[in-house]
């Protein structure tokens, strides 16, 4: 099954993540919450996986510089193969997933709810981005075949 680049540069798949994230910090406002039972655990585990998550896309979005684009269509002249590059191929879409599920698990069930979503939608947009890496940089190939986890190293 081709998944659709949703517009020539990804513009659909923009449109789409950003809706989830407004999503996700709307969904605060929204019932139900957390049950009272597990709500004074999820806050240091939300808090910590937010942190780390918000770590991990910044250090990422770093080391991307003048490439990183929030569209599936790549930009740049090269494969980048440094920093969080070198254990996933997918380290910005990692800690952002990380940080919006934290978030969520300081909200409410319907964030979280909405967090699956956009993890879900960001693993389909990671096939598409690969396959227009792979297009456009030859030396894709054989840095997918090295680095072979998309989001955790030795998992996924």
């Amino acid at each position: 099954m081709r998944i659709p680049r949703l517009g020539p540069r990804g513009e659909g798949w923009v449109a789409l993540q950003v809706l989830l994230m407004i999503g996700i910090v709307a969904g605060a406002l929204l019932p139900p919450r957390w049950p009272d039972a597990i709500e004074d655990e999820l806050a240091p585990l939300g808090l910590a996986l937010a942190v780390v998550g918000g770590v991990i896309a910044l250090w990422a979005g770093f080391v991307l510089g003048h490439a990183l684009t929030p569209f599936s269509r790549p930009r740049g002249e090269g494969v980048i193969e440094r920093g969080p590059y070198r254990f996933v191929r997918h380290p910005m879409y990692a800690g952002g997933i990380l940080f919006f599920v934290g978030i969520s698990l300081l909200a409410t069930v319907a964030s979280f709810v909405l967090a699956l979503v956009l993890a879900f939608v960001w693993g389909l947009k990671a096939e598409v981005e690969e396959a227009a890496l792979a297009e456009q940089f030859l030396e894709y190939e054989t840095y997918r075949q090295r680095v072979r986890y998309r989001f955790v190293p030795d998992v996924f």
